[in-house]
C-alpha cells in the first residue's frame, strides 16, 4: 500500500510538470511570423549565441514572453490561494477583492499624469499601493476585520470597489486622450509586449515571496480550521495576516505593473489545486503555482491561435475560460 501511495503521489506531481513543460515548449515556436522549427526552438536554449534568425527570435522574444507568463500565472495563483485561506471564502481572489482594480487605477493615473514613473521598480510599488488602498476599502466596508463577520459581504464590497475603480479609470482615460490607446491596450491584460526587462522586473518578487510563503504554509494550515486553534498553538495571527497580506499586495502589484489586470487565475486555480492534491497548503501552494503557470501559458498560446495572424490579449482568453467557472462556482455555493 505504501508503494502504491508513493506512485500515486508522484504521479500527481509529475503530470502537472509534464503538461507545463509541453505547453512551455509549444509557446516557443507555435504561430510565429518567422517560421520556427520545434527542434530549433530547443537548440536556441543551448549555451552560446544564436546561430539562426529563428533561434534569435526564440531567445529574445519567445523565451522571455513565456517565462513572464509563467511567473504571472504562478504569482497570481499563489495570491489567490492565500486570499482564500485568510478569508476562508472560496470566491476570494485579487480581482474580486478589488486588488486588481485598485492596482490598475493607480497605474492608469500614473501613466496618464506622469509616464516617466514607468522606469524601475517604482511602478510595481505604485500598483501595490493602489491595490492596498482598494483592498483596505473592501475590508472596511465588507467587515473583513471582524472575526465573526459575514464573509459574503466581502465579495459584494469587492464588486462595488472594483466598479468604482473602473469608473475612475475610465474618467482618467477621457481626461487624458493622448495616452488612452496605450492604456486601453494595457488594461486588456497580456504578455505580447513582455521581454527580458519585464522578466527581471517580476522575477525578484516571485523569487523572494514564494519561498517565504511556503515556509509559512504549516502555520497557514491552522487558519483553515479556526483562528482559535491557531492561537492556541502559538500562532501570532495579526502578524501572520499582516505578512501574508503584504505579500499578496506586492505579488499582485508586480503582476499588474507588468501585464495589466489578469482575472480568474487567482479564483480558478486554487480550486483545481485542492481537488488535485488536497487541502494541505504545504503541497497545495506549490501545485497551485504550477497550475497557474500552465493556465497562463495556455491562455497566451490560445490568444495567438484564435486571432492568427493577429493576436488577442491573454486577459480576454482568461475571461472566456474563467467566467463560466465562476458562474458554476457561485451556483454550487448558493
Amino acid at each position: 500500500m505504501k508503494a502504491v501511495k508513493t506512485i500515486v503521489t508522484g504521479w500527481r506531481w509529475t503530470l502537472p510538470l509534464l503538461i507545463l513543460s509541453v505547453i512551455f515548449w509549444l509557446t516557443l515556436f507555435c504561430r510565429s511570423a518567422v517560421p520556427i522549427g520545434a527542434v530549433e526552438s530547443l537548440r536556441a536554449l543551448m549555451p552560446g549565441p544564436p546561430a539562426t534568425l529563428a533561434q534569435a527570435l526564440v531567445l529574445n522574444l519567445r523565451l522571455p514572453r513565456s517565462l513572464v507568463a509563467m511567473l504571472l500565472g504562478a504569482s497570481l495563483a499563489l495570491a489567490g490561494s492565500l486570499l482564500q485561506t485568510l478569508s476562508r471564502n472560496p470566491l476570494a481572489s485579487p480581482s474580486l477583492f478589488g486588488i486588481n482594480a485598485g492596482a490598475s487605477l493607480a497605474m492608469v493615473v500614473v501613466s496618464a499624469l506622469s509616464p516617466q514613473l514607468f522606469s524601475g521598480f517604482s511602478i510595481a510599488l505604485v500598483a501595490a499601493a493602489g491595490g492596498g488602498i482598494s483592498w483596505s476599502m473592501v475590508m472596511l466596508t465588507g467587515g473583513g476585520w471582524q472575526q465573526a463577520g459575514d464573509r459574503s459581504r466581502l465579495i459584494l464590497a469587492g464588486v462595488a470597489v472594483s466598479a468604482l475603480c473602473a469608473a475612475l479609470a475610465k474618467a482618467t482615460l477621457i481626461l487624458s486622450e493622448d495616452h488612452a490607446y496605450g492604456i486601453l491596450n494595457w488594461l486588456a491584460g497580456g504578455v505580447a509586449h513582455a521581454r527580458w526587462p519585464e522578466f527581471w522586473h517580476l522575477f525578484p518578487f516571485t523569487l523572494i515571496i514564494a519561498p517565504w510563503v511556503l515556509l509559512l504554509a504549516g502555520r497557514l494550515n491552522l487558519l483553515q480550521v479556526s483562528d482559535e486553534s491557531a492561537q492556541t498553538l502559538g500562532v501570532n495571527l495579526p502578524r501572520l495576516r499582516l505578512i501574508i497580506n503584504l505579500m499578496v499586495l506586492l505579488l499582485v502589484g508586480a503582476c499588474v505593473s507588468v501585464a495589466g489586470p489578469l482575472a480568474f487565475i487567482g479564483l480558478l486555480v486554487p480550486h483545481i489545486s485542492r481537488y488535485w492534491i488536497g487541502y494541505d497548503l504545504r503541497r497545495m501552494l506549490p501545485v497551485s503555482m504550477i497550475f497557474g503557470a500552465t493556465l497562463m501559458l495556455l491562455a497566451d498560446l490560445l490568444a495567438r491561435f484564435l486571432a492568427w495572424p493577429g493576436e488577442l490579449p491573454a486577459g480576454v482568453v482568461l475571461a472566456l475560460i474563467g467566467a463560466p467557472f465562476f458562474v458554476w462556482l457561485v451556483r454550487t455555493r448558493t
